[in-house]
């Protein structure tokens, strides 16, 4: 087992992998920037270290700063969180060529399914149903690349393989659109992500966007637990996830799981990850896999009694998983809403100086967050400043719990998007469940002045 875990990362992720580690027994280390030398995780650390600045790019990011941190704490391991390094095959291999333990897949498999278009011929070859598209990336013979369109059938989406958070996409739905089309993308995806191939997938109108989570250990067990449901999203950012997701058969569910797991199987995968799907007219089409922790890891976390950050580093350990598919069952439900430092109404981000902070408590409850009152919410990161998690016996009554936790939720100096969050409690739709993806940005289009 580990003795002392390097955390790459900040905010409320450090925190709970700061418990998760002491759960275990084992010493943590907090790597952190000058923009958050006042941080909860800094302050509750074993040990901290400061690795630059406050720009990302010169501290969280820095690859050479971060290791060389792990090995003058002489950390055995680094747990990378999500954001930041968490999906970069190239930190992971050299944190590996550096004698330390990566908390997550190898190397290799991150860069495999990194890549949509080898992560769909992966999942293709395991059994996950796909979105219909393109076979593997487009040429540059324009006759094929229209051949292609003709035979998917329009509306199409021209997408970045080394895409990822909402960028690098461009829909197409007339003929005489494709080929400027596919052009653009290519240049946009070579300045973005330093890979300009693409590839060609059907547009779907009105989908919900469902999770599936996994854990694999690298004695070849894996299993699936419980799915997400994360369509209520903002310009491709999510804002609010639940499990279960509802109106879904859980026949339907479980045969989608059990692909998943079997697919971890096939690639030999180590850690705890995610099959991102799309699901529309009762069919599940496979989009990508994020090879990491998730935001939303606590909903499933509530409703299957699984601690998925310490399963994450029992495996990376060498351990065996403590349990079999058998023994995970889904019972009540879990909502989880993202509380960002942002305005409500224009969505920008606030940071500032928090005056007052009063969480909301009670049976079902929870929040994982680091921020706290006098907390200097920094202009450099993401706005996300905790996560508030609800859990009731069924859907209905999660639901009820959040609303009642939401009016408790109390911040002062700095705007928060908790009032959007309560007016989505009391929204129609959401509460019958199942809405699509593009259900919150309609919802706002039509509520703007």
């Amino acid at each position: 087992m580990f003795q002392k875990i390097l955390i790459a990362n900040r905010g409320e992720i450090a925190l709970r992998i700061q418990r998760a580690c002491r759960e275990l027994g084992i010493r943590s280390v907090s790597v952190f920037s000058e923009g958050d030398r006042n941080a909860r995780s800094v302050k509750l650390a074993d040990q901290a270290i400061c690795i630059g600045p406050a720009q990302s790019s010169r501290s969280y990011l820095d690859m050479a700063a971060v290791i060389g941190a792990a090995e003058a704490t002489k950390s055995d391991a680094v747990h990378p969180g999500y954001g930041f390094l968490s999906e970069n095959a190239l930190f992971a291999q050299r944190v590996t060529e550096s004698g330390l333990g990566f908390i997550g897949p190898r190397a290799e498999t991150i860069r495999l399914m990194g890549d949509k278009v080898s992560a769909k011929a992966e999942m293709l070859k395991a059994g996950v149903p796909c979105v219909p598209g393109s076979r593997g990336a487009l040429t540059q013979n324009s006759d094929e690349t229209l051949a292609e369109a003709d035979r998917i059938g329009y509306p199409v989406i021209i997408k970045a393989a080394g895409g990822g958070g909402g960028r690098g996409m461009r829909i197409v739905r007339e003929r005489d659109e494709l080929l400027p089309a596919v052009t653009m993308t290519r240049e946009e995806a070579g300045r973005a992500f330093g890979n300009p191939e693409v590839y060609m997938e059907k547009f779907l109108e009105k989908p919900r966007h469902v999770e599936i989570q996994v854990l694999a250990d690298s004695h070849g067990q894996a299993v699936w637990l419980g799915e997400r449901d994360c369509s209520l999203q903002r310009r491709h950012q999510k804002v609010i996830e639940e499990s279960p997701a509802p109106h879904i058969d859980r026949n339907q569910i479980s045969k989608v799981g059990e692909q998943c797991a079997e697919a971890c199987r096939q690639m030999g995968y180590i850690g705890a990850g995610t099959f991102e799907f799309l699901y529309e007219d009762g069919a599940f089409y496979f989009i990508e896999m994020n090879t990491r922790v998730q935001v939303e890891h606590p909903v499933t976390e509530m409703v299957t009694g699984i601690d998925i950050v310490r399963e994450q580093i029992l495996v990376a350990a060498g351990e065996r998983l403590s349990f079999s598919q058998g023994d995970i069952g889904i019972r009540g439900h879990a909502i989880e809403c993202r509380i960002n430092a942002e305005d409500p109404v224009s969505f920008m981000p606030m940071p500032g100086k928090i005056e007052q902070w009063h969480i909301p408590g009670g049976p079902g409850i929870r929040v994982d967050s680091h921020a706290y009152a006098g907390y200097e919410v920094p202009p450099y990161y993401d706005s996300m400043i905790g996560k508030l998690i609800a859990y009731g016996q069924t859907r209905a009554h999660a639901m009820q719990r959040m609303r009642v936790a939401l009016r408790e939720f109390s911040v002062e100096g700095i705007k928060t998007n908790i009032p959007l969050h309560r007016d989505l409690m009391n929204d129609a739709e959401f509460e019958k469940g199942g809405v699509t993806i593009h259900y919150l940005e309609s919802k706002l289009h039509a509520s703007a002045p």
